[in-house]
């Protein structure tokens, strides 16, 4: 329940009166957890302080080639490792490894929150896994005969681990926004200045009203960067609308750095990734937010493991050692796991924000957002096409399905543009024009109409966002070419998308539908 103001006494008073308990006081969103008689729901919304009331959902988890894929080493070359930044991994919890302490074996993982009871280690394997893409040092996969080292993108950085998905990846709003607010708390003190939230559930309601949404905002409203993963749901509607408006919340949140997998194919050399189909694509529901705002690596990433549930349910996932370590056994190894997902690039996101905020520490969220999706590799294909199960499936490479672009950290730390403090990076919402059968972006009430269409060559937030920025933010060339978005010989009609029946129509998905780890991948 979220109240016009922050909730005193009387808004207790009131709930009591009406049979209610309080169970949590969830300051990010001016919001209470209550347990109340279905009865006496409609009379409490009445209120005229109550804002907004919505179910404690379920949340579940969204599921070394990403680190070079994203350009990371050469971040290392400068130093760059996250040292003095603390970073917020909301998720099942994380497990103490080698992999997780510094050079002087000291535990990098400074404090353990619990929202859920039981314990703050990680039973599941999730965040553990996140934590070693965001962190991990490669201890584990350094000797003398190891000609791969297992690093994750900002390895000295700390880790703050917030225990808010259970066993088997399984969380309620409640409990992730009781994470959301213990790290707002513990900002200053740990100098958390990044938020990694590899979660989601389906959309309900406008970002605008969502307490979850509500949230994360709070977190960056108070500094603190939050990259959210887009989902993997790609595939869910894919017979009708090509897998479009797919975006998990807190996703959906315009403020919010939310991120798409690609798929390295296994190799170091970026030339032949691809993204995957299962990433979920923009626009969002209810507010047709464009979303994601970056892609990165999720595909098939080999980080740590703490033999939890998806370790010993999927053992057929971790790698032999001989995958690192040359002349060993093909037996598997016992410190390291692979998964895929919007998680796993989510991850890779937030390290790669460690190291620009390392380098530039006076960078706000927007100005950490602006660059990154800048920066941003834009020479993507077309198109590209994968094959699993006998299904084929077609991806466009447009600004629905992979935002500014693919994660570059070498651009974004060399960069010499200057993000203007003053003004926000909140990705737009997309508005279709029958006229000219095309989509223009909307942003702070302005149209970016004409020669700043979707497709044209005009930065997406205008010139005066950068200071000597010379480039559009979407590149000089769109990523999808000179025709409009969805052409008639793409990949479907407007009208499948923007039609009366389409994402944001009636229908919703299940609230029990929980967002599944994608433990296969695809090749």
């Amino acid at each position: 329940m979220q109240f016009k103001v922050a909730p005193a006494q009387k808004h207790r008073d009131r709930i009591a009166a009406q049979g209610g308990v309080v169970r949590q006081h969830l300051s990010a969103v001016k919001g209470l957890l209550v347990s109340l008689p279905a009865s006496r729901l409609k009379l409490l919304s009445n209120d005229p302080e109550v804002a907004y009331v919505s179910p404690d959902r379920p949340i579940t988890k969204q599921m070394n080639n990403a680190a070079v894929g994203v350009l990371a080493n050469y971040a290392w070359n400068l130093g760059l490792d996250g040292t003095g930044v603390a970073v917020a991994v909301i998720d099942s919890g994380v497990h103490n490894v080698h992999d997780l302490e510094d050079a002087q074996g000291k535990n990098r993982i400074l404090y353990n929150f619990d929202a859920l009871g039981g314990g703050t280690d990680d039973q599941y394997g999730h965040g553990t896994h996140v934590a070693g893409i965001i962190g991990g040092n490669g201890k584990e996969s350094t000797c003398s005969n190891c000609d791969v080292t297992i690093r994750g993108i900002a390895p000295n950085v700390k880790i703050i681990s917030f225990h808010a998905l259970g066993q088997t990846g399984q969380g309620t709003d409640s409990s992730v926004i009781s994470a959301i607010n213990k790290a707002i708390a513990l900002k200053s003190q740990y100098n958390i200045r990044v938020m990694n939230l590899s979660l989601g559930r389906p959309i309900y309601e406008s970002y605008a009203l969502d307490p979850l949404c509500q949230a994360v905002e709070a977190a960056w409203k108070a500094g603190i960067v939050v990259v959210v993963a887009a989902g993997n749901d790609g595939r869910t509607n894919y017979s009708v609308l090509n897998g479009y408006g797919t975006i998990t919340a807190p996703g959906n949140d315009p403020y919010v750095i939310t991120v798409g997998a690609m798929n390295t194919k296994a190799t170091p050399d970026r030339s032949d990734d691809v993204m995957t189909s299962y990433s979920s694509k923009g626009p969002t529901a209810i507010d047709h937010i464009v979303k994601p705002d970056l892609v990165a690596p999720g595909n098939r990433v080999v980080s740590l493991q703490t033999g939890g549930y998806l370790q010993k349910n999927f053992p057929g996932n971790r790698p032999a050692v001989s995958y690192f370590q040359t002349g060993s056994s093909t037996s598997a190894s016992g410190n390291y796991f692979i998964l895929s997902g919007t998680s796993m690039a989510t991850a890779v996101v937030s390290g790669g924000a460690a190291l620009l905020i390392q380098k530039n520490p006076s960078f706000t969220p927007d100005q950490v957002k602006a660059v990154l999706m800048k920066s941003a590799f834009k020479n993507l294909p077309r198109y590209s096409t994968v094959t699993d199960a006998g299904v084929t499936y077609l991806l466009q490479y447009d600004a629905f399905t992979v935002g500014a672009g693919y994660l570059d950290l070498q651009a974004a730390v060399s960069s010499i543009d200057i993000p203007l403090a003053g003004l926000n990076a909140r990705s737009p919402s997309a508005t279709y024009d029958a006229a000219c059968d095309c989509v223009y972006f909307v942003q702070s009430g302005s149209t970016l109409g004409g020669s700043n269409a979707l497709w044209g060559s005009n930065a997406l937030w205008g010139s005066g966002l950068f200071v000597g920025a010379q480039n559009a933010l979407w590149g000089s060339n769109a990523l999808w070419g000179s025709n409009a978005l969805w052409g008639s010989s793409s990949m479907g009609a407007f009208n499948a998308l923007w039609g009366s029946n389409a994402l944001w129509g009636s229908a919703v998905t299940d609230a029990t539908q929980s967002l599944s780890v994608d433990v296969d991948g695809e090749n």
